[in-house]
């Protein structure tokens, strides 16, 4: 038992015990120890048992100085085994299963004390404090499959091999349990054995003298890495229907029992758990073993002891049979059947009146009603929704990379999984294919990937792995899948459309700068913000303005000027007379202090003169950000909310108002809890008045006057995998919007969010998510979009739909992080029905990733630009370039070939509530109604459209004379400045800007500070 072969006595002058230790070990006194009561998750102890030579042996180590139950536990965990047990003060043995002949014996047997801790017991001389974790640590025998029941680890017989025949036809590299033992039933043969992780043979019977092995099974199946395949001359055997009597098997325990028999129910013991009540003898092996976990032999077995120790492992089920055996579960399977209780006719050899069972049979307790469960087969019936059962299929890895046939692996059904909790996930995420394998893992996807990933479906007698969570039903097999589809109403429709209906993209120019953020003005002319001086950039100034009027010509661009770094900040376009665009924070040092404002002028055509503005000593913010987002409050001052305090450093999770209130930034414990993953948040106003944050994958109203919630809303969905993880904000970027608000204004507002991607692995999510976060049960609808995609961007369109584009198909928002682009625009219409509101459109050419923006502008197109993967010119590549060039992308209502409407109106700043606003039409309608909508002012970057927001108002037309109504409050469209367009049956006209509830905190007065222009109230 020591590693140093020292004798027992002469070890122990290393403890300090000699003078407790006389000639034998009977000489030593028990001292008052015990097993320690908290032991680490998932391990529990097992008593005090024998140590028959080696019980447990497959890993040991001494420690004379600091050995505890506690450390031999973590010893044996970190080497993947189930099993560690104490002995002799200062020893810990490891193993994955028990020797033959171990045995349970008192607890008070175990009594020598811890070397490390006095007060635990570590075993005796050869008597192990026995402890067992419920959750495997790596591979375990497979129980059995399809017929074929595990028996345990046996030796190599003496001369010869114990199974006689080998089998060729599985490739070592490839081999499981289900590969052998289905090689060995078409040879026609009842024992199966795989060994040395890649070796199958056959037999009839045990031959050569083979027997049972105390350890050595340790080595993982070559085709599973989750299961044993024997070891080193170690045969991990397999009997088919227990074809091969047990009788005939080499004795697995010291104890015999006489032949005791009785015709009429045994006397039932009165110690048994609250609550147990006895069930019956009932027929083990038919099918297999109708209980699923065998604990330990113990020479002290009786019901009541059988049933403690499976109540102390949370099972509701205890059997006992063939004397020493304990089994435990929550139920019976494998069509459990009661046999005469003559049957079970062996005494209990710790109560002589008592039978504990016989060679397959079983006495049966349970807690409350017994469940039981027929012998396994394919789930066809009883399945939620619409789903269609079609074969065993294959899942890969179909490439070097391990992608399965099914794009999305769920990981949490781990030990509980059932056919409807799989089916359902998948439906839940929109996703028509599902697929369980080996009992506990489900796949979600679509019928079209197995063409993709080249699978096939092979023989279903491959596919009986039986289900963790429901043992009547199979749940696939290694790398192969119990396989489903959804049969019923589409569980999603999108439209592909063609030539003109799919919109078009257009190269409009190419830019002095790769811009990190866009906004048009209330001139028409588009600013262009980039890195600021002082970084790779070196010819660049930071500001750039383009006027839309001028493509081609001299005027087309205007240089300005930016004293600090702009990259990761935040924007808006103020509600003041002149509509200043401002940005705050930055990347690092006073740039993330900064408060900039810039002042539109000149006109199509004709060049301003105005020029950002920015001095960090008279104008900053209380808090460094960084990724902070801006929202226009309904008073109309500015809320800052979040970011951190340089790039990558400690977060700024607070919130502070502009202009500048006296009082201190806000802290909000959830946004320092969710860094980094919650930077640029999602707010908008709401018309119940709160204020909606999103930010990773959770989601808040707050009060707009404390800042306090008033109701926290449900997690977003994320990726369908890992229990919804998968956030939706920088880094794992998405993008946020809201749907249109259509006059009266009386229905609920939905939030949507798209995108995303998985925190750990940046898979990009192919799900849109919405709410109505007013509504006081409000829930997240999931939509699945037609592709994956992180980083996307969207802009809201003059009909009311949406344009959703830009982005990557893996990785994540920042420089190096993602590569491959998605290049396809989507339309988003929620006037159709859930579920069928995408319509795929046209393709660009330009990959646009990291640092891309997509803005409406006045005359209907989209400006698509950006695209800064690398982060420098230094670094771009031929595949990830830094993007200089700019599209538009024309939606369907420019390429109709029907007239475009024209309008005029002459007051442009209107107040709430306000009717009888005129207007007049450049004629008559010609394509179907008139109709108008009013889009907030937007400044885009990252794929956060800060500002958007969507209004369908009221208007009425006699003739040409139209008038519109405008919005009744600010929780309905907060102060500033709307892009007003009328659409002629859906064709909209050239918009122009209209201002909505004017300054009232008076942000034209501000700043106070001679360094800045201000326009007034």
């Amino acid at each position: 038992m020591l590693a140093t072969g020292l004798p027992r006595r002469i070890a122990a002058l290393h403890l300090g015990l000699l003078t407790l230790i006389g000639p034998s070990s009977a000489a030593i006194p028990k001292r008052d120890v015990s097993v320690p009561s908290d032991l680490p998750t998932g391990w529990i102890s097992q008593g005090c048992y024998t140590d028959v030579g080696r019980t447990i042996g497959d890993a040991s180590y001494t420690d004379q100085i600091s050995m505890t139950d506690e450390s031999c536990i973590a010893f044996c965990a970190s080497k993947g085994y189930r099993y560690a047990g104490t002995e002799y003060y200062h020893e810990c043995y490891c193993g994955s299963e028990l020797a033959s002949g171990a045995a349970q014996v008192a607890d008070s047997d175990c009594s020598y004390p811890c070397a490390g801790n006095a007060s635990e017991a570590c075993g005796g001389s050869s008597l192990l404090n026995l402890f067992f974790s419920t959750v495997p640590l790596g591979p375990e025998p497979n129980p059995g499959v399809d017929g074929w029941d595990y028996v345990g680890c046996y030796t190599e017989g003496d001369g010869g091999r114990a199974l006689t025949v080998g089998i060729g036809s599985v490739p070592n590299a490839q081999m499981t349990v289900a590969l052998c033992t289905a090689a060995c039933k078409a040879a026609g043969y009842i024992l199966a054995g795989v060994e040395y992780a890649g070796e199958c043979y056959c037999d009839n019977s045990i031959q050569n003298g083979a027997v049972p092995a105390s350890s050595g099974c340790t080595m993982a199946c070559n085709g599973n890495s989750s299961e044993i395949c024997g070891g080193p001359s170690r045969l991990s055997l397999y009997d088919y229907l227990d074809e091969f009597p047990i009788s005939s098997l080499p004795p697995q325990s010291t104890t015999t029992a006489p032949p005791a028999s009785s015709s009429t129910a045994p006397p039932l013991p009165t110690g048994m758990p609250d609550g147990w009540t006895y069930k019956g003898c009932f027929i083990d092996g038919a099918t297999g073993r109708i209980l699923k976990l065998q604990l330990p032999d113990s020479k002290t077995n009786n019901q009541e002891s059988c049933a403690q120790r499976c109540l102390a492992m949370n099972y509701q089920v205890s059997g006992t049979e063939f004397g020493t055996q304990c089994f435990c579960s929550n139920y019976t399977e494998n069509s459990a059947a009661l046999a005469p209780e003559s049957d079970c006719s062996i005494s209990c050899p710790g109560n002589a009146a008592e039978k504990c069972g016989a060679g397959n049979r079983v006495n049966i307790w349970s807690f409350g009603n017994l469940t039981q469960y027929a012998t396994p087969s394919v789930q066809t019936t009883g399945l939620d929704g619409s789903w269609t059962y079609q074969g065993c299929l294959q899942n890969g890895p179909y490439d070097a990379a391990g992608h399965k046939t099914f794009n999305w692996q769920i990981v949490m059904y781990a030990g509980i999984m059932t056919p409807n909790m799989c089916l359902n996930r998948c439906a839940e995420f929109g996703y028509a294919a599902a697929g369980l394998e080996y009992g506990e893992q489900c796949y979600c996807g679509d019928p079209a990937n197995i063409a993709t990933a080249g699978a096939a479906f092979v023989a279903e007698s491959n596919c009986q792995v039986i289900c963790a969570g429901l043992p009547s039903a199979y749940c696939g097999g290694g790398d192969l899948m119990t396989t489903y589809f959804w049969t019923g109403t589409p569980l999603y429709s999108w439209d592909f459309a063609q030539g003109a209906a799919a919109g078009q993209y257009d190269l409009l120019t190419t830019g002095p700068t790769v811009p990190l953020m866009t906004m048009q003005s209330i001139t028409g002319k588009v600013s262009f913000l980039s890195k600021g001086p002082g970084n790779e950039y070196e010819t660049e100034t930071g500001a750039y303005e383009l006027d839309l009027t001028s493509v081609g010509t001299d005027l087309e661009w205007r240089t300005l000027h930016v004293l600090t770094d702009i990259f990761c900040s935040a924007g808006l376009v103020l509600p003041d007379k002149v509509g200043r665009q401002l940005t705050i924070g930055g990347w690092a040092g006073s740039s993330t202090h900064g408060t900039r404002l810039y002042w539109p002028d000149g006109s199509a055509g004709v060049a301003g003169t105005h020029d950002w503005q920015e001095n960090v000593d008279e104008l900053s913010l209380q808090g460094q950000r960084w990724y902070p987002s801006a929202m226009q409050l309904v008073n109309g001052s500015i809320l800052v909310m979040g970011g951190e305090q340089c790039s990558n450093c400690a977060p700024t999770p607070t919130l502070e108002i502009l202009p500048y209130t006296g009082t201190e930034p806000v802290f909000m414990e959830w946004l320092n809890r969710t860094d980094p993953n919650n930077l640029y948040p999602f707010l908008f106003v709401l018309p119940s008045g709160g204020i909606f944050a999103g930010y990773w994958n959770e989601a808040r109203i707050l009060d707009a006057t404390t800042f306090e919630t008033i109701r926290t809303l449900p997690n977003m969905p994320g990726a369908v995998r890992d229990d919804d993880t998968g956030g939706r904000t920088y880094p794992n970027q998405g993008s946020a919007i809201l749907l249109p608000q259509k006059a009266p204004y009386t229905d609920p507002i939905n939030v949507l969010v798209c995108g995303g991607a998985t925190v750990n692995d940046g898979l990009a999510l192919d799900t849109c998510v919405s709410i109505f976060p007013d509504d006081p049960t409000a829930e997240w609808v999931i939509e699945r979009m037609p592709s994956v995609r992180v980083m996307p961007a969207i802009a809201p369109l003059p009909d009311g739909t949406y344009f959703v584009a830009n982005g990557a198909v893996a990785g994540w928002a920042g420089f190096g992080k993602a590569w491959l682009g998605n290049y396809n625009a989507l339309i988003y219409d929620p006037a159709k029905p859930v579920h069928s509101r995408f319509t795929v459109m046209a393709n660009t050419t330009i990959k646009r990733l990291y640092h891309n923006e997509a803005i409406t502008l006045l005359d209907g197109r989209i400006l698509v630009s950006g695209s800064d993967p690398t982060g420098s010119p230094l670094t771009q590549t031929p595949d990830e370039p830094e993007e200089y060039r700019i599209e538009t992308f024309s939606p369907p209502y420019l390429l109709t070939g029907k007239p475009r409407p024209s309008f005029t109106i002459t007051n442009k700043d209107w107040t709430y509530g306000q009717t009888g606003i005129t207007f007049t039409l450049g004629q008559a309608a010609q394509n179907g109604a008139i109709t108008a909508s009013l889009l907030g002012a937007v400044s885009s970057t990252h794929g956060n459209s800060m500002g958007a927001r969507t209004l369908l108002p009221a208007i009425s037309c006699t003739g040409t004379s139209c008038t519109v109504e405008a919005p009744p409050n600010a929780n309905i469209a907060p102060p500033g400045w709307y892009q007003f367009f009328v659409l002629d049956g859906g064709i909209p006209a050239i918009g122009t800007y209209v201002r909505i509830g004017g300054d009232p905190a008076a942000l034209g007065n501000w700043p106070p500070f001679p360094d800045f222009s201000k326009p007034g109230v």
